[in-house]
């Protein structure tokens, strides 16, 4: 090889993907391991208990941006990650929505709407992925951060219902109208071009 002429083997190379047992894909795994202690707690009698609950869903709710922001940055993310993580975030909200419902303190049809969008558009990205993935819009980062607060107020005890159904609503609407842009979005993307 004449001396100054790049190598063509040298770069051209991706980097090894990133293997299953990474510092990402363990907080998934920590994450979806909290959830019966969550529940566990919740259901038992005593503010301690409650407060004790509201602690472990903070920690489990924090690894979900924890995990994310480290996965991308390093370079960790994988197929298993892919699937582990949004089945996670849906195992802790919805095992605190349904707990909620069953001890009576929030309504079912509120836990019924959300659950329905979540398991809906989850299992449509699952549907779609082969063929391209539909990113998280600022409206879906939006609805996550507002389930998180909602939930969090309804497990913290105390005189807090005002500012609990407030959050809730909000929640609840973005829920809704971001799920139905998911599905628009994948309409437009996957529809138009089965039809061309």
């Amino acid at each position: 090889m004449i001396a100054g002429t790049p190598d063509p083997v040298a770069g051209s190379h991706d980097p090894p993907p990133a293997g299953v047992w990474n510092i990402a894909n363990a907080l998934t795994l920590v994450r979806i391991a909290l959830v019966p202690v969550f529940v566990w707690l919740l259901f038992l009698d005593g503010t301690g208990w409650r407060l004790a609950a509201f602690g472990v869903f903070a920690v489990a709710s924090i690894t979900d941006k924890i995990d994310g922001d480290i996965a991308r940055a390093r370079g960790l993310v994988t197929d298993f990650g892919k699937i582990a993580d949004p089945i996670a975030d849906k195992a802790l909200t919805g095992a605190a929505l349904v707990s909620l419902s069953l001890m009576g303190e929030l309504w079912w049809w509120v836990t019924a709407a959300i659950m329905v969008r979540e398991i809906g558009i989850t299992v449509m990205r699952f549907v779609l992925i082969r063929r391209s993935v539909i990113p998280a819009s600022k409206g879906g980062k939006l609805k996550t951060m507002l389930q998180v607060i909602a939930i969090g107020l309804f497990i913290l005890p105390g005189p807090l219902d005002f500012l609990r159904w407030i959050t809730m609503g909000a929640a609840l609407v973005v829920t809704v109208v971001t799920g139905l842009d998911y599905v628009v979005q994948a309409w437009k993307t996957h529809g138009t071009s089965e039809a061309s």
